[in-house]
Order: C-alpha cells, then sequence, then structure tokens
C-alpha cells in the first residue's frame, strides 16, 4: 500500500506534526492542512486515498465536509476524529458515511490500523446508517468517558439497523435511555417506541399484556384489548428486566421471534407483527440460562448485540458533565437556577453511586430544592451524601435482613407504577416470590430429596409437591446444585 495519500485536517499542530511522522513512518504520502478550504480543494482535484479530518476545523466543520465528500468522491473513505465526543457526534459520523470514528485522545497505531482497513475495503460501497437527523444539539446520553464512548460506537453501528440488542447495566444506569436513543435516531423513529417492564407485571398477567385477549379468554376479559406488540408494530418494542419473564412466556416469546406472529389469549388467527426488540436486564442473563431459568435459545436470539452500560463509579469524569445536564434539566422543569463549585464537584466524583445517576440526578434536584444558596459548596455535598448512606445506603447481604431487603424490592416495585397501584393480589405474589427461592435452595441443599426438604421446610409432603408444580421448579437431580456459601 506504500505511495498511497492520505489527506489530514486538524487546527492542532502538534496533533498534525504527530500524525504526519507516524504515517509517512508507515509508508503513506500524508499531506496536512488546518483548513477546511484547502482540504476540500484537495478533494475536489481528485487528490487522496483516505482522509482524516476533525469535527471542529477553524474555517469549516467536519461533519458538513463529510456529506459533500459523499457527493462528489462517495468511495474516498473518511475517518473522523473529535474531541467532542457525545452520541450525536458518532451517529451524525456513521450517518454520513464516515468509514471511523475516533475519540481523542487516541493511540496513533490505531489511527494506522484504520486507514490500512479503509484502503482493503475501499472497493466496497457504504451505504449511510440513517436518514438525516436534523439539527439537534443537545443528546439524551450524556458521557465523554472511554467507557461511554464505547457505548457510544456500537449504538451508532446498530442504531440504523433491525437488529435485536441486549442492553445490561446495573439499576440507575440509564438502559430505558439507550433503548430509546437506539429507536429514535434510527429508520423507526416516527413510529411507536413501546416500553414494558416485565418486573412490575403480576407473572400471570404478563402474557396478557404482551400478546393481548380476545373477550372472555379469561376471568375479568369483559373486552378485547391489544397487547405491547400489536402496539409496537413497526417500531420498538423494549422488554425491560427480561430476566423476570417467565419460563413459557419466553416459549412464546421465542416464537413469536421466529416467525413474527403471535396469536391473543383466546383468539385464532395469529397476527404478522414487525417490530424490532431491545431487551434489558441488570441481571446476569448467562448466568440464568446456566441455573435454566432463562431460555438458552431465546438468549442468543436477544443477545444479537450485546450493549453493556458501565455504573456510574467506572465513569466519574463524567459526573462534571451529568450534573451540569441535571442543572440545566432542573431549570427547564421550573426548579430554581443552581450550580456547584469545584469542591463540591470533586466531592461528588468520589463518591461510589450504588444507585448511578438514577441516584446522581435525585440528589442534584433534591440539593436544589433545598439549598437557597446559589452556589452550592463541598460541606452541603458532604452532608448530603453522608444522609444517603445513613438512609438508603447499599448493605452487604450479610447486614441486610430478610425484612428490609422485601421492604426494598417492594419500594421499587411500587415505584414503578408511578401515581398508579399495582394490579390486585399483591400478598399472593409476593409469597410466591418468597417461596420460589426459598423451596429452590432447600431441594439444592438436600440434594433434590423432597422427602428431607418438605422436613427442612415444615411441610408436609403433598404440599411441597403441590407448590413445586405450582411455581414450576425444576427438580431433576442434574438441575439442583448445592449452594455453597
Amino acid at each position: 500500500m506504500s505511495g498511497e495519500t492520505i489527506l489530514v485536517a486538524d487546527d492542532d499542530g502538534s496533533i498534525l506534526t504527530v500524525i504526519d511522522r507516524a504515517l509517512t513512518g508507515s509508508g503513506f504520502d500524508v499531506r496536512t492542512t488546518p483548513s477546511a478550504e484547502i482540504l476540500w480543494g484537495w478533494i475536489a482535484e481528485g487528490e487522496g486515498d483516505v482522509v482524516v479530518t476533525d469535527v471542529i476545523i477553524p474555517d469549516g466543520d467536519g461533519l458538513e465536509l463529510l456529506a459533500q465528500i459523499r457527493e462528489v468522491r462517495p468511495d474516498l473513505p473518511v475517518v473522523v476524529m473529535s474531541a467532542r465526543s457525545t452520541l450525536l457526534t458518532a451517529v451524525i459520523a456513521a450517518e454520513r458515511g464516515a468509514y471511523e470514528y475516533l475519540t481523542k485522545p487516541f493511540n496513533i497505531n490505531e489511527l494506522v490500523r484504520v486507514i490500512k482497513l479503509s484502503l482493503e475495503d475501499k472497493s466496497r460501497p457504504r451505504e449511510p446508517l440513517l436518514q438525516p437527523l436534523g439539527g439537534e444539539d443537545e443528546t439524551p446520553i450524556v458521557g465523554r468517558s472511554a467507557a461511554m464512548q464505547e457505548v457510544f460506537r456500537t449504538m451508532a453501528c446498530v442504531v440504523g439497523t433491525d437488529l435485536a440488542v441486549l442492553i445490561t447495566g446495573e439499576s440507575g444506569t440509564g438502559k430505558e435511555l439507550v433503548a430509546r436513543a437506539l429507536h429514535d435516531y434510527g429508520q423507526r423513529r416516527d413510529q411507536p417506541f413501546v416500553a414494558v417492564n416485565m418486573a412490575a407485571i403480576p407473572r400471570e398477567l404478563v402474557e396478557a399484556e404482551l400478546f393481548g385477549h380476545e373477550r372472555g379468554a379469561f376471568t375479568g376479559a369483559y373486552k378485547s384489548t391489544s397487547g405491547r406488540f400489536a402496539q409496537a408494530n413497526r417500531g420498538t418494542l423494549f422488554l425491560d428486566e427480561i430476566g423476570e419473564m417467565p419460563l413459557d412466556t419466553q416459549t412464546r416469546l421465542l416464537r413469536v421471534l421466529q416467525q413474527a406472529e403471535f396469536t391473543p389469549i383466546g383468539g385464532r388467527n395469529p397476527i404478522a407483527v414487525d417490530a424490532r426488540i431491545v431487551a434489558a436486564s441488570n441481571q446476569d442473563i448467562a448466568a440464568l440460562v446456566q441455573q435454566t431459568r432463562f431460555r438458552e435459545d431465546l438468549y442468543y436470539r436477544l443477545n444479537v448485540v450485546p450493549l453493556r452500560i458501565p455504573p456510574l463509579r467506572e465513569r466519574r469524569e463524567d459526573i462534571p458533565d451529568l450534573v451540569r445536564h441535571f442543572l440545566i434539566k432542573a431549570v427547564h422543569d421550573g426548579l430554581p437556577a443552581k450550580a456547584f463549585d469545584k469542591d463540591a464537584i470533586e466531592r461528588l466524583k468520589g463518591h461510589d453511586w450504588y444507585g448511578n445517576v438514577r441516584e446522581l440526578e435525585n440528589l442534584i434536584r433534591r440539593m436544589i430544592a433545598l439549598h437557597s444558596e446559589d452556589l452550592i459548596g463541598r460541606d452541603a455535598v458532604s452532608a448530603a451524601l453522608d444522609a444517603l448512606v445513613h438512609v438508603g445506603g447499599s448493605p452487604t447481604a450479610s447486614e441486610e435482613s430478610l425484612g428490609a431487603a422485601v421492604e426494598r424490592h417492594l419500594s421499587k416495585y411500587f415505584a414503578a407504577h408511578g401515581e398508579r397501584l399495582p394490579a390486585s393480589g399483591l400478598y399472593n405474589r409476593v409469597l410466591r416470590e418468597i417461596e420460589r427461592p426459598m423451596i429452590e435452595m432447600s431441594l439444592a441443599a438436600t440434594r433434590g430429596n423432597q422427602v428431607q426438604a418438605a422436613r427442612l421446610l415444615g411441610l408436609n409432603r403433598n404440599t411441597l409437591r403441590k407448590k413445586i408444580n405450582d411455581l414450576e421448579i425444576l427438580t431433576g437431580q442434574r438441575r439442583v446444585r448445592r449452594t455453597t456459601e
């Protein structure tokens, strides 16, 4: 590949020097400039085999230039660099046909590798990933850290496709925001985005919620109701907390994904459906597969593109930008304008944030409302964080009582319903949730011996058998594992 000409545009002379030396040393002819006008002149005259350009150039915009290059020389690979590393920048670069998007600072060897790949791949036409998005200045996901740049790059690659995406991450990391961004910046953005929280639906109502039901299909079904699949037709269906889906519903979901049609409960005629599936979980779905609590074939159907959202403690450098974002958002919501001084920001960066971005936003809004000062300092932040740890800290499993754990999960359950009340039958549903792990662990401890497990639980053996059947607990020796804690 020696002799190919690389055209480089950037407003930073030191970066141009480094790139010039590295690329020249790799056998390329290199021409560098800090001017968009000069770069465009080279391109218009047919010069160059690869273009490397920053988004910000003193006399132009690298992204606008990218669109112009696509019109006059669509086969010319363009590598975009940016220190303004946001989701929108990555998506627009992909939309306008960039060969690769690199965030500063980057390893110069990575740039050399990308250029060599682009030259090898030059004969293959590259279609834009997206339709034009417009001129949005703000994106819903904030993050300049390396961890978030990996998330943005993956999203930019799949946002214009219909590939299934499985988003994983701790509670509060923003999984639904990511799912909405995949929809809002994708080719289905003019169609419905339908979100379903599997943890907030009673197990016996999951199928009716997803697939709908006909009148008279079961007690209380006084009229036909469309399910979430029908509502999401031609759009995106977001299945949050997918790990909470019952096994029998998993089987039916797999059939829908394979056949692209479903039948409402009590119905006879299948209904065709075209919905992109984005799923999310704060659990390790692969581990649930090993525990036979999640179908392996469904896991592979959903996990076409895995996307892990890092916890906030792995991206502390994003906290100043997040704080600024939440302060602006609070003003839009009618709260007074406030600011945090540098020491306060450093104190926020030092916190572990087990509740992640959601916990940070709640703290910011609470401090805006409760503090009269326009500039909030370190002492106020420390007091607020100390109160968080004292009242709502994250105790270890050995410190948290069973009652406290149940109360914590019930709080999340009620919160998921907003101002609405959960469906009736809460008492029995909670008991079933407690019974299942208690019986499963008792069976594991007795190596599947139901007589011993019944004695351990203080139940009649027939009663235990009935509960095993009702709860659909697998009891084969092969599937029962003894816990070693």
